[in-house]
């Protein structure tokens, strides 16, 4: 589904990415992981489009969307969420969701402006959709609260809610248990691996160790910008580059 090849960033003089080559078939779950500074999130942004890398390539579905604007790429299935809690925090949490179906319009400007038959039917399927999406995430209690007074776990699962409202195919997750307390994780890890089984194709990033060996079937460890290793959780936790790695860096692996 996704091939990253060759793919390299510099800025300035500095090689935040350095000749990365990763696959992900559909219906995979895979971990990018690394010490801080190791350029996770800058490979997030070359893949979504926020950045355009020195040289090679990002293909998806067989078709070379590189130099894509990250609303075009948002329209052909790749989304993602942000480290920083990306919602509407002045609207409710159902219309944040109502809001995100426009990622993907179903509904054309004459339609809205006329507000014909055609569009209160769409308008309808999607507030249906919205409620389906707060259900499987486990926000339906709190779909009528204000978005920006939510707990910090419950706005994490926002945005991952706001993300599958835009209907993925490949689903990037920037640090989803972040700043969560054990029982938000247990949670979080609970709806991913409902994800998983949907057969949604995931790629995160993640500091939380015990997590990401958990929910991935496979992990990428990046270091200065360089894959270092590749392969399944056990082979990652036994690996000895990826140890001095985080043991280098003042980290732990679990």
């Amino acid at each position: 589904m996704l091939k990253i090849e060759g793919l390299t960033k510099h800025f300035g003089g500095l090689a935040a990415v350095s000749d990365l080559d990763v696959s992900i078939g559909p219906g995979e779950t895979v971990g990018l992981i690394g010490p801080n500074g190791a350029g996770k999130t800058t490979v997030f942004n070359l893949v979504t489009g926020f950045l355009r890398p020195t040289k090679g390539r990002v293909v998806f579905e067989g078709k070379d969307i590189t130099t894509k604007k990250p609303h075009y790429l948002a329209g052909k299935g790749i989304v993602r969420t942000f480290q920083a809690t990306n919602i509407f925090p002045d609207f409710t949490v159902l219309k944040n969701i109502v809001f995100a179906h426009y990622l993907r319009p179903r509904i054309s400007f004459w339609e809205t402006v006329c507000h014909t038959q055609s569009s209160r039917r769409k308008e309808a399927e999607i507030l249906q959709r919205s409620h389906k999406i707060l259900e499987l995430v486990g926000l339906e209690p709190v779909a009528g609260t204000t978005a920006g007074t939510l707990a910090h776990g419950y706005k994490r699962l926002l945005g991952i809610a706001i993300a599958l409202a835009a209907e993925p195919k490949l689903l990037l997750l920037d640090e989803p248990f972040s700043g969560m307390n054990a029982e938000e994780v247990g949670t979080t890890m609970q709806l991913i691996d409902r994800l998983e089984q949907r057969g949604l194709t995931i790629l995160l990033i993640e500091h939380n160790m015990r997590a990401a060996m958990n929910l991935c079937q496979r992990i990428v460890v990046l270091n200065f910008g360089k894959k270092i290793a590749e392969g399944s959780p056990e082979d990652i936790r036994e690996n000895k580059e990826v140890i001095q790695a985080y043991l280098g860096a003042g980290e732990v692996i679990a």
